[in-house]
C-alpha cells in the first residue's frame, strides 16, 4: 500500500498562486508511487479540480459544516464538496480546535456529516505541549479520538467509506522542531490500537508537525506510519514533491 501524502495549504496561498502550484504538482507527481492528496482553500478547490488535473492527485477541503443542509450562513457542507470535486476533508484540526473552538461533539458532527455525503475523512488529533509535559499524550488522544468518532460506523456508511488518522503533537506544528520518528511511531501504534475499536477496522495514521525535506523519510520509514500531513513544506513545489 503506498504511503500518503497529504499538503494542507491552510490559507497561505492567493487563488492564482494555488493554481499555479497545483499545476507543477501536476506535472511533477506523474512518476510519484506516493497517494497524494492536496487540500487547498474553499475557493480555489472548484478552481482546481475545473482546470483538468489528471489522477496525478486527490483533492480535499480543509474543513465542513455540522450539516449537509440548512440555515448556516458563511459555512460549506459536505455534499457541495464533494459536488465542486473534493474526496476528503480535514476534520478537527488543532487551529480549529483553538482559534475556532472547535470541541469533540463539533467536531463529530462533522465526522458524521462528510460520511453521510460520501467524503474520506481526515480526522486530527494531537496534544499541547503542557499536556504532553504531565504525560498526558495518549489520554488526550483517546479522548479526542473517542469524542470525534462517536455514533461513526464505517460499515453503516456509503461504500468506499474511509476515516484517516493524522496525528499532529501541537506543540510541533510550525515550530520547526518535528518530533522524533521513533517516538511518533509509538503514539501511532496506539492510535491504531484504538481507533481499530471504535471504528471496526485498522486506521492509517498519519504524522504531521514541522514535516521537512530532512526528516520526511524518518517518519515514512515506520511501520505504523502510513503517510505524512504537510503544511509549510507543501507550499513550495520542488521541496513537497521531492517527498513525494
Amino acid at each position: 500500500m503506498p504511503k500518503i501524502i497529504i499538503a494542507n495549504w491552510k490559507m497561505k496561498l492567493s487563488v492564482e498562486e494555488s493554481l499555479r502550484l497545483a499545476s507543477k504538482l501536476n506535472v511533477g507527481l506523474v512518476k510519484s508511487h506516493r497517494q497524494v492528496i492536496v487540500c487547498p482553500d474553499f475557493v480555489s478547490l472548484p478552481l482546481i479540480a475545473a482546470s483538468g488535473f489528471s489522477d496525478n492527485f486527490s483533492l480535499g477541503a480543509q474543513d465542513c459544516a455540522i450539516k449537509n443542509n440548512g440555515a448556516l450562513t458563511g459555512e460549506v457542507s459536505s455534499s457541495t464538496l464533494k459536488e465542486v470535486g473534493a474526496t476528503y476533508v480535514i476534520l478537527g484540526h488543532s487551529e480549529r480546535r483553538q482559534l475556532q473552538k472547535e470541541d469533540d461533539v463539533t467536531i463529530n458532527e462533522k465526522v458524521l456529516a462528510a460520511l453521510e455525503a460520501g467524503l474520506k475523512v481526515i480526522l486530527c488529533v494531537g496534544e499541547s505541549a503542557k499536556e504532553k509535559a504531565a504525560k498526558e499524550t495518549k489520554k488526550v488522544i483517546l479522548k479526542q479520538l473517542k469524542g470525534a468518532l462517536k455514533n461513526v460506523s464505517l460499515k453503516k456508511s456509503p461504500k468506499g467509506a474511509e476515516v484517516l488518522i493524522a496525528y499532529e503533537p501541537i506543540w510541533a506544528i510550525g515550530s520547526g522542531e518535528a518530533m522524533a520518528a521513533e517516538g511518533a511511531a509509538e503514539i501511532a501504534a496506539y492510535i491504531i490500537k484504538e481507533g481499530e475499536k471504535l471504528l471496526s477496522k485498522r486506521p492509517q495514521v498519519l504524522y504531521g508537525g514541522s514535516v521537512d525535506v530532512k526528516n520526511a523519510a524518518l517518519f515514512l520509514k515506520q511501520k505504523s506510519i502510513s503517510g505524512l500531513l504537510v503544511g509549510g513544506l507543501s507550499l513550495e513545489a520542488e521541496g513537497f514533491l521531492s517527498i513525494c
